[in-house]
């Protein structure tokens, strides 16, 4: 059943005196704190906003520590806790802030951490330096950790893999050896390379392989090196390739050039769909990605942007379109708005924030999924908007 959590205001700790208990923040924005569907629980873009919606003072410590006091807020609410999250996207504003955010994160999770992926991106709020989204279980759902055999630990606090069930969650992996935790330096091609192999290495703890991949999250530190990415990519999915968002973002050390993230299904049916045309011809299939995987009652569907002639310079307009791709896709398997429970906004330019406001609610009305939205560079030059979705059919 999809459960959307509408209040927000919520006591993090009983122990506190009513009036200095924490309280995630009420916000205006056009998504859903929370949506709980099945045995997952989507957590939205959390700021490090105070009941009010007033983002905290203080460094990135204080911040990390609001927005992660946020969430366990959220999860208490939503029948979770902070042990049973399973993957986390870290949106940090600076480079020189991933040793301190890491300080605070680690106390959040002494033990078997979630998946993580962090990325440096400007944030919609600017005083904000981190912003965090979630997936978590439910309490009492079962949670492992995967980690190869011949692996050391990570050096940063999070696991390399997290399993419920027939579905794995991986950390956004970068290009480092997992034998001994060094960077493995070479250039887009060796890198991603490199990246392929260490979800291979996952996957197969998990007793998976990449076939089994659903949805996979690239970012690349220079557009010009798309391509490059893309002819060692391809390579590792040669047969319904999973869906994907690829855009532009810092890492967290210079060094890196790529970081993926994957979300892993094992058996059961996986159905791989196009995306109609407006006049209903079906889609061409890509060799680097999958329009949307269906699997049991879940859509994973690839980013999608709606650059046309008729929408260059139009951020409304590019959302419009995107949001119509979309629409037609989720038709065509079967699903309808109100089963997508998260999405992913990437806009190059945040000035555009409240023109894809305006058309993305005129879709959803007042029913929202979950969602991040943060500034990161598209691969196409006339890209104002790129929109990432997972639905999911309640019984």
């Amino acid at each position: 059943m999809r459960h959307v959590a509408l209040v927000l205001v919520v006591a993090l700790a009983a122990a506190l005196p009513a009036a200095a208990a924490p309280q995630a923040p009420a916000l205006p924005a056009p998504f859903s704190p929370a949506v709980v569907a099945g045995d997952l629980v989507y957590l939205a873009g959390m700021l490090p906003a105070d009941a009010g919606g007033r983002v905290v003072a203080g460094d990135v410590r204080a911040q990390t520590a609001r927005v992660l006091d946020n969430l366990a807020a959220l999860l208490k609410q939503n029948g979770s806790r902070m042990e049973q999250v399973a993957a986390v996207t870290v949106y940090l504003k600076n480079q020189a802030d991933f040793a301190a955010m890491n300080e605070v994160y680690g106390k959040y999770w002494p033990k078997d951490p979630p998946t993580r992926t962090t990325v440096i991106v400007d944030l919609v709020v600017p005083e904000a330096l981190v912003e965090i989204s979630m997936v978590a279980l439910p309490s009492g759902v079962e949670r492992r950790v995967i980690h190869p055999a011949s692996w050391l630990r990570s050096p940063s606090p999070y696991s390399y893999g997290i399993q419920s069930g027939h579905t794995l969650f991986l950390s956004g992996l970068v290009s480092r050896n997992g034998k001994d935790n060094t960077a493995a330096p070479g250039d887009m091609k060796t890198q991603t390379q490199t990246v392929l192999q260490n979800a291979r290495d996952i996957l197969a703890a998990a007793d998976m392989t990449l076939a089994d991949v659903v949805s996979s999250r690239v970012f690349i530190t220079d557009t010009t090196m798309f391509q490059e990415m893309n002819a060692v990519y391809r390579t590792a999915f040669l047969a319904n390739p999973p869906v994907r968002a690829t855009v532009k973002a810092a890492l967290t050390a210079p060094q890196y050039l790529v970081e993926i993230t994957m979300t892993a299904v094992k058996g059961g049916q996986r159905d791989v769909l196009t995306t109609p045309g407006a006049d209903g011809t079906p889609g061409k299939p890509s060799p680097l990605l999958s329009s949307a995987i269906r699997t049991g009652n879940r859509l994973f569907l690839s980013g999608m942007m709606g650059a046309t002639d008729a929408t260059k310079g139009d951020a409304a307009g590019q959302t419009r379109e995107t949001l119509a791709r979309l629409g037609r896709t989720l038709k065509g398997a079967g699903f309808e708005w109100s089963d997508v429970v998260d999405a992913i906004v990437y806009l190059p330019n945040l000035e555009d924030f409240a023109a894809m406001n305006t058309a993305y609610r005129e879709v959803f009305g007042k029913s929202f999924p979950a969602r991040a939205t943060v500034k990161a560079g598209l691969v196409s030059p006339e890209g104002l908007v790129e929109i990432m979705m997972t639905a999911v059919k309640r019984k």
